[in-house]
This record gives C-alpha cells, sequence and structure tokens, in this order.
C-alpha cells in the first residue's frame, strides 16, 4: 500500500475528482495524506518580473479558501490531510513536493474533454508530469 500520498487540487471539477478518488481508497490511518494547491499567475501579469500585488493576493485568497474546502471534504470522510499552498507553475511544484515529502502516489484529476496531455501533465515548458517524478500517477477522470 502506499505510504504518503498527494493530491492535486485547485477546485475544479476534475480536481474534484481526485480528492474523491482518494476518499474512495480509503487509505488506512497510517498513510500520510497532502491536499496540495497551487497559485499559478498568468504568464501575462508576470511579464518582466511584474505580478500586481492585487491579483497575487486574491488568487493566493481563493486558493486558500479552496483548499479548505478540500481538507475540509476529505475530514469529513475521515481522512487526516496535511494541506500545502505552493505558488508556480503545477507540474514543477507538484514535482518539487513529491520529492521533498518522499511521495509514493500523486493523484491528479483530469477532464475527460481535454487531450490527456494538457492538463496536470504539461507546464509551461512542456515539462511532463510523469517525466519529473519518481512516484506513480493516478489519473481521476471526471465524468
Amino acid at each position: 500500500m502506499y505510504k504518503k500520498i498527494l493530491v492535486a487540487y485547485n477546485g475544479a471539477p476534475e480536481s474534484l475528482s481526485a480528492l474523491h478518488e482518494c476518499i474512495r481508497i480509503n487509505p488506512p490511518p497510517s498513510t500520510e495524506l497532502h491536499l496540495l494547491a497551487v497559485v499559478q499567475l498568468s504568464p501575462y501579469g508576470m511579464a518582466g518580473g511584474y505580478a500586481p500585488e492585487i491579483a497575487f493576493t486574491t488568487k493566493r485568497q481563493m486558493m486558500e479558501q479552496e483548499l479548505e474546502c478540500g481538507r475540509a471534504l476529505m475530514a469529513s470522510a475521515g481522512l487526516d490531510v496535511t494541506p500545502h499552498l505552493q505558488m508556480g507553475e503545477p507540474v514543477e511544484v507538484i514535482g518539487a513536493l513529491a520529492d521533498a515529502l518522499g511521495i509514493d502516489l500523486i493523484i491528479v484529476g483530469h477532464p475527460r474533454h481535454k487531450a490527456l496531455a494538457t492538463r496536470w501533465w504539461r507546464g509551461s515548458m512542456n515539462a511532463l508530469l510523469i517525466e519529473r517524478v519518481k512516484s506513480s500517477i493516478l489519473v481521476a477522470v471526471r465524468c
């Protein structure tokens, strides 16, 4: 069984599928569960290294609320989870946190109507999540 699981969550319906998949797996209490939300700023807003403070603050607050909703949902299913809020490119942030924590399994959501390589899989620099991480990846597909 997996000892450390990381669920990527951003409040979108497909990431909610990832949460539900983790709940459905019903990991034993000894499993270390982590819930990650990534604040990703638009490349247009960061042109020249400038990110408007209000845009960052608003996105961060929204993602903090989504992260708390995800944590509460998992807690209501009896799962003890450690929330993480980080800023950056999702593929890189997921990979770095998975490496730092020694994650065995990453759970990500994927919308059925998008090509497989266009969501969590591919970052802005064409970094593939499956090539970036050493752990297993479970893809929860939103129906």
